[in-house]
């Protein structure tokens, strides 16, 4: 069965949220949804100027999502990866897609810089970033306009370079 990556619309939005918040508790995340004012109001967080939010679909139903928040100076924030486990790793590759789908997004709007929060109880999501470009940076290495608004579950922060 083919996975297709398409752009997030409302008509999606229960999915989503039931999607990130059970991975969320899969994982002891203590966040909620009500913590997530970016999941309530998904197209106007993300789908503005070089941003944008993309569901992973499988028969008609969202498997896996990630976003790319603009946050100017050629900077973007990847935010809100998640794939449900019966899709994680082969065969399916529905990770691999979600990030080539939103990296040729950010390449083809003039991002350059792609930054990125993640917690260390996602020891698997970490890899992942590594294995696809993205290198740990201290919270301190974060520029202004990212660590303001940085998710306080986040303790572990990437970067990856994209080029000009």
């Amino acid at each position: 069965m083919d996975v297709m990556i398409v752009p997030y619309v409302e008509s999606y939005k229960d999915q989503v949220v039931t999607l990130v918040t059970s991975i969320q508790r899969e994982f002891g995340v203590p966040v909620t949804y009500e913590d997530q004012p970016d999941l309530q109001d998904i197209a106007g967080t993300f789908q503005k100027g070089a941003g944008n939010f993309w569901v992973a679909l499988m028969e008609g139903q969202v498997i896996g999502t990630i976003a790319l928040i603009d946050r100017g100076e050629q900077t973007g924030i990847l935010r809100k990866m998640f794939v449900y486990p019966d899709y994680r790793g082969a065969p399916n590759g529905v990770g691999g897609k979600l990030l080539d789908t939103l990296l040729a997004w950010a390449n083809a709007h003039g991002i350059r810089h792609i930054f990125l929060g993640t917690n260390d109880r996602l020891a698997a999501a970490a890899r992942f970033y590594e294995k696809n470009g993205f290198h740990l940076i201290a919270d301190e290495s974060l520029p202004p306009h990212v660590a303001a608004v940085r998710m306080k579950v986040d303790n572990r922060h990437y970067h990856r370079e994209l080029a000009a």
